[in-house]
């Protein structure tokens, strides 16, 4: 859930990919479907959690629909840290987006978290990084630097083939 200055909940975001191999997340919650995007004084805001990462089509379809700051909020374990920051980055590249991707530290339910939350830029540059222990980050960031970025190497209007549309719904709650 996002919510405004005012505590106005702002959007509501369920996450897409559940992660779980036919166990855990992917038994014990129903999945969402919804692109969700949030118009901000600062620009578009796209939502994804966690296991999302994996996933690049979900944030190229969050910049088709207007997006320059993409936000990721996750539970990333401690032994795929290194993965955590490539993917972070890449999506920032990939979008040519400011990232904001906030790791969970510490332990939860026995397993090891991997800390290192990010706010990366969209040429993939590192402009702020926690370590592995709870820290508040702080970073200046230059949101109108996407679009020039994007206009400077138009990646994005080169595309070739289309982003595929969800599978149809089967009767998930």
């Amino acid at each position: 859930m996002v919510f405004d200055r005012t505590g106005a909940l702002r959007a509501t975001y369920r996450k897409i990919h559940r992660y779980g191999f036919d166990t855990g997340e992917a038994v014990r919650m129903a999945a969402g479907w919804d692109v969700v995007t949030i118009p901000t004084e600062f620009g578009g805001l796209g939502l994804a959690t966690c296991y999302d990462l994996r996933f690049p089509e979900l944030f190229r379809a969050l910049v088709d629909a207007g997006t320059e700051i993409l936000v990721v909020p996750a539970a990333w374990p401690a032994r795929r840290r290194e993965q955590w920051r490539i993917l972070v980055r890449a999506r920032a590249i990939e979008e040519q987006s400011v990232v904001l991707a906030c790791c969970a530290a510490g332990s939860h339910s026995g397993v090891d978290q991997a800390g290192g939350s990010l706010v990366v830029d969209p040429w993939g540059a590192v402009l702020a990084e926690a370590g592995a222990e709870e820290d508040v980050l702080t970073a200046d960031v230059d949101v109108g630097s996407v679009a020039a970025i994007r206009t400077e190497l138009p990646v994005l209007r080169d595309r070739v083939l289309a982003v595929p549309a969800p599978p149809a719904r089967h009767g998930e709650a």
